[in-house]
């Protein structure tokens, strides 16, 4: 456990226990997306606006993580999927928690979607890695969300679920989304023995994007693992230091934007 918990240092604020992570594994799941053309840059704007971690895949690490700048934290992500595909629900693993620990990881991150037609094979592979994470002492992030035909993604029961599952999987980390009601939100991370980060989501508003984060965090949240809502901004830099003021000083969101015009 000493090595998991250093590396934990890397990623979760000493001081306040919360986190704020950014992840772009995207490029996997969407192609050549806005935002993410120049990995180092991109990388170096969010590092620079204080992000305690990103998310990679293997790929893009030796080409664009801790190139120049501020150091940051590194989560590699073992998951992957292509939106072309008939289901793209479906995760498969792509990498190992040893391929991981070679490129440096300070973490690794799986990918679940409870209720996709391939979801036990999924929760089967967060098995696998759960027990390599130990073993190698290994911090682990598992995203989970409520996703397949005639499920409510945002449906308090359903985000429950999928922390539960999560916990129970042996996660480090747990990423899910955002119920949009503090009081609902509230139980769900009362009831988890381990840390919860809301999902940044579609891109939104910028007072939209910061108030759901300051709601969550109010309510337990431990952080936030927030993409697209980030580095597709005009100033991603700018717009990171306002969310790390929001998770980590409770700086309210209109302020928190104001201080960096």
């Amino acid at each position: 456990m000493i090595g998991k918990a250093i590396r934990l240092e890397r990623i979760m604020d000493r001081n306040t226990g919360r986190t704020v992570i950014i992840p772009m594994d995207h490029g996997f799941t969407l192609g050549q997306i806005e935002g993410l053309g120049d990995m180092p840059r991109i990388i170096g704007e969010v590092s620079e606006g204080g992000a305690n971690a990103v998310v990679l895949h293997k790929g893009i690490v030796g080409s664009g993580h801790r190139q120049y700048g501020r150091d940051i934290g590194l989560i590699v992500h073992l998951s992957a999927g292509t939106s072309l595909n008939p289901d793209p629900n479906d995760k498969v693993l792509v990498c190992s928690v040893e391929e991981a620990l070679t490129l440096g990881a300070d973490a690794v991150s799986i990918h679940i979607n409870l209720g996709a037609p391939n979801e036990s094979r999924m929760i089967e592979e967060a098995g696998r890695i759960s027990w390599d994470c130990k073993r190698w002492g290994m911090p682990l992030l598992v995203m989970i969300y409520p996703r397949g035909a005639g499920i409510d993604p945002a449906s308090p029961a359903a985000i429950g679920h999928c922390v539960r599952v999560a916990e129970e999987l042996g996660a480090d980390l747990i990423k899910t989304s955002y119920t949009g009601d503090p009081a609902s939100f509230a139980k769900i991370v009362e009831s988890c023995s381990v840390p919860v980060l809301v999902a940044g989501g579609e891109k939104a508003g910028d007072v939209a994007a910061l108030t759901a984060i300051r709601e969550a965090i109010d309510v337990g949240a431990s952080g936030v693992c927030m993409g697209r809502n980030a580095f597709q901004r005009d100033n991603t830099a700018s717009f990171v230091r306002s969310i790390c003021r929001v998770v980590h000083e409770h700086a309210d969101p209109a302020a928190a934007l104001e201080e960096e015009q």
